[in-house]
């Protein structure tokens, strides 16, 4: 640990940023993502609006991640891009999956049942 006078040592600190299970980056102890924050701070909030908006959040975190993101702005842009691009492709897979069978669709399933001619695949 190196210092610049007795009074003040000077300390390390990691960014207040872990992983939670689905892998995105939440900010201390809270599940207020980093997108979150970047997003605020982007949008024209201040540390202090961000941490009366999302009250789970202490105001060194915020101050810390924005430090952060100041320094490694590029790096910190494209992770939320390509998280997002991410996130877009699994919902859209899911959207896919999740057909919405309509009453029309159940009334004519229902009709070719009855009638013997089962084209419908229902």
């Amino acid at each position: 640990m190196a210092t610049i006078s007795p009074e003040l040592p000077l300390h390390s600190e990691p960014p207040p940023f872990f992983f939670d299970e689905t892998g995105v980056i939440r900010i201390g102890r809270s599940r207020v993502g980093l997108s979150v924050v970047i997003g605020q701070y982007e949008s024209g909030m201040t540390p202090e609006d961000i941490v009366r908006a999302y009250d789970s959040l202490r105001l060194a975190d915020v101050h810390a991640t924005i430090a952060y993101y100041l320094r490694h702005m590029v790096e910190v842009k494209e992770f939320l891009r390509r998280s997002e691009l991410e996130t877009d492709a699994i919902r859209d897979r899911a959207e896919a999956g999740n057909k919405l069978i309509t009453r029309d669709s159940l009334l004519a399933g229902l009709r070719s049942l009855h009638d013997g001619d089962d084209t419908t695949g229902l």
